[in-house]
Formats: structure tokens, sequence, C-alpha cells
């Protein structure tokens, strides 16, 4: 896809990896409506990016409510004239042992990450479709593809993202709408500020520009997957596949660390 002149629609696009994708898809040409539930973010967002030339629009709300659902379509139809790009960005994290997390924590990461862009693409099917070249970018998780102790909320609702995601783009095939899903590795967010794990417990962060340099490679080529982590990561999800019992020795050997690093984890 060329990503010129494209009308696109970011959720959690006032920080971290859906502000940067506004940077780099604005650059190349790209008209922007982005959503977020802080409004003061939102707007020096949209400052910085309109100091930048970018064409970007605004629409403070929480995409976990029917309301701000129903808003943003009706404002992306009024504002932009259609759709053709849909970025679920939109997430939140609370890390920890599961019975150390309470049933609201569990329930905000099932709405943000995964009910949420369920119920928003739906709603923008019917833009997307009058696009004719239309695309969902589901931004899921590195650990959507392998679970991680201490990520078990996280976990079930980026790896059911993922999984959304591929069934889909199969049953849109044919029907001018295409998926990708995007699984990013740790990266330097807002996100990952109250967390304390570092690289030898398996979470380098990433510069974001590099991560969403990836993302918008996997836009303009009809992506699949866009998977971050290069040959050490590849690695380790063979291993996965091949020999679980071997990861779960190596989380063994990690978990007082892990535990410790994680327990504050928490963006919802």
């Amino acid at each position: 896809m060329n990503v010129q002149g494209k009308r696109i629609v970011i959720t959690g696009g006032s920080s971290g990896i859906g502000l940067e994708l506004a940077r780099q898809l604005g650059a190349k040409g790209a008209r922007l409506l982005l959503t977020g539930r802080r409004p003061e973010r939102l707007d020096a967002a949209l400052a910085e990016l309109r100091a930048a030339g970018h064409e970007a629009h605004g629409l403070a709300g929480d995409v976990t409510q029917a309301s701000a659902r129903e808003r943003l379509v009706a404002e992306a139809e009024r504002i932009l004239g259609g759709v053709d790009v849909l970025v679920n960005n939109a997430g939140g994290v609370r890390a920890g042992r599961l019975e150390d997390l309470s049933e609201a924590e569990l329930r905000a990461m099932i709405d943000v990450d995964l009910l949420a862009p369920i119920l928003l693409t739906r709603a923008f099917l019917p833009v997307l479709r009058v696009s004719g070249d239309g695309l969902i970018v589901n931004i899921a998780s590195g650990i959507a593809q392998m679970g991680v102790p201490f990520y078990t909320g996280y976990a079930a609702a980026k790896g059911g993202l993922a999984r959304f995601g591929e069934a889909l783009r199969r049953e849109l095939k044919g029907e001018g709408i295409h998926v990708v899903t995007v699984f990013p590795g740790a990266t330097d967010t807002p996100m990952m500020a109250t967390s304390r794990a570092d690289a030898g417990m398996g979470f380098a962060l990433q510069p974001v520009a590099e991560v969403v340099g990836s993302i918008v490679a996997g836009i303009e080529t009809n992506a699949f997957e866009v998977v971050r982590g290069g040959e050490v990561r590849a690695a380790m999800l063979e291993l996965n596949r091949t020999d679980p019992a071997a990861v779960d020795a190596r989380f063994l050997g990690l978990k007082p660390q892990l535990e410790a690093a994680v327990r504050d984890h928490s963006a919802l």
C-alpha cells in the first residue's frame, strides 16, 4: 500500500507506538485521525503533528465505550470522507501473579486489548469496504506468540487479538480489505515506564522509531505479520514450538527476578 493520501485512524494515538506511527505515516502524506482517552495528551500530539506539516485530526474518547466507537466512525466519515486504514493500537497492561490481579484489572485488559478492537473493527468494516483498498492493523505483542509468566491476562488478550486478526484476514480475503498483525517486543514507550525487567530477562527495550519503521514497512508491503526481535526472537519461538520444556526451565530460573521486576508494571 502506498500510504500517501490514505485516510488513517489510529487508536491510542496520543503517545507511544500510536504517536510515532502518526509521525511516520504523516511524513509520507497520510491523512490522520487520532483518538485517545486523555484530551490534554491528544491535543499535544496534534499540535506536534500539525507543526511538522501533517494533516492530523483528533477525537478524545475511550474505545471500550460504545458511544466513543460510534462517534469515531462518524467523525472519520465527516472529517476524512472515509477510511482506508484502521490501526487498533490502544492497549493496556497489568503484570503480576494471576491470583494477585483483581477482576477489574483483568477485565480492563480484555476490554481494551481484545474486545474493543474487535468491536471497533466491526463498526469500521462498512467504511473500509467503500475504500476498496482497506487495511486493518492490529498491534498485538510478542507475548501473544509465546507466553511469559506474570503476564497471563495480557497474554490471553493479545493472543486473542492475534488469532482474531488471522481469522479476519481469511474471512475478508478477496473483499478488498487486508489485515496485518504486529508483534512488537518490549518497546521504549510510556507503557513500559513501570516495568523494571531488563534485557537479561528478555525485555530489552527497542527504540519506538525502529519498531514503528517495521510496522510502516509491513503496511507498505502488505505483510501478513510484523515480528520484531530478529534471529534471536525467531530462535526462541522455534524452541518454544519444538521443546517448550526448555523454555519452561529457562523461565523457572528467571522467576524470582522477573516477578520482582514486573509486579508494579501497570498501564491501564
